[in-house]
């Protein structure tokens, strides 16, 4: 890793291992993630993203009842899928593990016996919805109803939250309750039981001390957690009468589990763990959790409270473990209007969507449309738009007819430009200035304005060559002609670079086109005379394929 440059740890959401991920969980937070991620590599700075497929929440043990499976059995499918879907769409992990790991089962072990020891977690007694048709005790996700809050009413409202007004639920507040496993509502009776509880409420006024102080969170993180601490933090259990999961390491516990809001937060540093244990510098993780560093922790908004509150009590309580530096998360991204829903199978599955069309294709949609300050709306009909008026027209096509021209009329050789006219270097003040402008959208994690931005240059290429007019140069003053084509072959050689980080299947075709090998598009650095004259470009075809509806 590089000396004298930041850590950047990148922890993105671990996702459930019990189906695919669709558009909304890429748009979320995977793409975003990548994006950032791959920027600051080319910054040269230490990056390590880490996530992993989350093996023990309650949808998987759910869906495994549903397919007549073990959990086991579901996580092991489902998380092999998930992998393949990050290799389809060039989403570049680190690691990407599992909490169904022997090293993320002692992280969470001894954290929880840290807490317990210091009383940040005390057991006590609960009233717990039981059913008599399973013969079990339901955890939050076992069970739905009506949402008691008044101006939600939503009927798909879960144990623990109500995804569709946010409110934070307890299973007794739900109305006409029942069972998700055996779909019964008559079968319900509330039951002691005890269980460890994380003690919330001591983190209140420095959770409330360290939000204020928050000022590059996003609005709608920063307001969402203030307006949690509002009423009072309230302590939560963290144990549940299931037998998937973590074991609670106390004597007597054997036939409970901590429960999977408590652990899988401790992903990210379990990860982090896991992944220099594999190297020869141990500790290394510490660059990343108890030296300067930078943490970004990237997700839905719907996930937002357990990483700005649960998260950060966790870590106040063991003390000497960073707190984020930044909880980027998006709003909802819609399909056609209506929320996605995997239950409901409304959705894009990206799998599906990259044995159809090209994952530059499909990032370049999503990347343009990312929910960052307010829900957006997605459709196939956007994506081939995008696709064609946007790639194909605006960049494919301006590559291409010059290359041609290079091709044909300098020998595939880089041209020599004796002059540089205004026109022509207004061209290279524009790539510097994209360079700068968007390397603070994407260091700020304005990724949609900083692909914005990289569109606008092309835009301003095009008209440059619409006002050259090269093909008509050629035939009454190939010194001008010469010009004109070594301004646009350079300014080619800035685009790669700076779509890199969006769309990088592309920009590392464009370098081969340029004539390069090896790794030179990697850093986030550009001068108009790093393509060597004379070098010889490659005919490789064009950037992007024309969709046809």
């Amino acid at each position: 890793m590089s000396k004298n440059k930041k850590n950047i740890l990148v922890s993105v959401a671990w996702p459930y291992a019990n189906g695919g991920i669709h558009i909304g969980h890429m748009a979320g937070c995977y793409l975003p993630a990548d994006i950032f991620a791959r920027f600051h590599r080319m910054l040269g700075n230490n990056v390590l993203m880490v996530s992993g497929s989350d093996a023990h929440g309650t949808p998987v043990v759910i869906k495994s009842i549903q397919e007549n499976k073990t959990p086991e059995q579901l996580f092991s499918f489902y998380h092999k899928d998930i992998l393949k879907t990050w290799k389809n769409i060039g989403i570049d992990f680190d690691l990407f593990t599992s909490t169904h790991t022997e090293n993320h089962e002692k992280v969470v072990q001894d954290i929880f016996l840290d807490l317990l020891d210091k009383g940040f977690i005390y057991s006590k007694e609960m009233i717990l919805p039981y059913c008599s048709e399973c013969e079990r005790f339901l955890a939050d996700r076992y069970i739905e109803g009506t949402c008691p809050n008044s101006e939600c009413n939503s009927k798909d409202a879960r144990g623990d939250q109500c995804d569709n007004c946010g409110k934070t639920l307890d299973p007794k507040d739900l109305i006409d309750i029942n069972c998700k496993i055996c779909s019964k509502s008559d079968v319900i009776s509330f039951k002691k039981s005890d269980h460890y509880f994380l003690k919330l409420s001591h983190f209140q006024n420095d959770l409330k001390q360290w939000l204020n102080s928050k000022n590059n969170f996003k609005s709608n993180v920063k307001n969402t957690s203030l307006g949690f601490l509002t009423e009072g933090l309230i302590d939560r259990p963290i144990t549940r009468d299931i037998d998937w999961g973590i074991k609670i390491p106390v004597k007597g516990w054997e036939t409970k589990r901590i429960y999977v809001w408590f652990e899988a937060v401790l992903g990210y540093l379990s990860a982090t763990i896991e992944f220099f244990s594999t190297t020869d510098d141990k500790d290394g993780w510490k660059n990343f959790w108890q030296n300067s560093s930078e943490s970004y922790y990237f997700m839905g908004k719907d996930n937002i409270i357990f990483h700005s509150i649960i998260l950060p009590s966790i870590l106040l309580g063991k003390g000497e473990l960073n707190l984020p530096h930044n909880i980027p998360a998006n709003e909802y991204l819609n399909l056609e209007g209506l929320k996605l829903s995997s239950s409901r199978n409304w959705a894009l599955w990206v799998n599906e969507l990259s044995e159809i069309y090209e994952p530059d294709s499909i990032r370049y949609s999503l990347a343009s449309n990312f929910p960052e300050t307010s829900d957006t709306d997605f459709s196939l009909d956007e994506l081939i738009r995008s696709n064609n008026q946007e790639l194909v027209a605006t960049y494919g096509n301006l590559v291409n007819r010059i290359v041609n021209i290079c091709i044909k009329n300098f020998d595939s050789k880089i041209p020599k430009a004796l002059h540089i006219d205004d026109d022509s270097q207004k061209i290279i003040d524009m790539c510097h200035d994209t360079l700068r402008i968007v390397k603070d959208e994407i260091s700020n994690v304005r990724l949609r304005k900083g692909l914005s931005e990289i569109m606008k240059l092309c835009g301003n290429i095009n008209k440059y060559i619409d006002l050259k007019e090269p093909w008509k140069l050629i035939k009454s003053d190939n010194e001008k002609a010469s010009e004109v084509i070594w301004i646009c072959m350079t300014s080619f050689n800035c685009l790669k670079i700076l779509f890199n980080p969006y769309i990088p299947f592309s920009s590392k075709k464009l370098n081969k086109i340029l004539g390069f090998t090896g790794d030179l598009i990697y850093k986030w650095e550009w001068s108009e005379y790093d393509l060597p004259i004379n070098q010889e470009i490659n005919s490789l075809g064009t950037l992007f394929k024309k969709i046809e509806v």
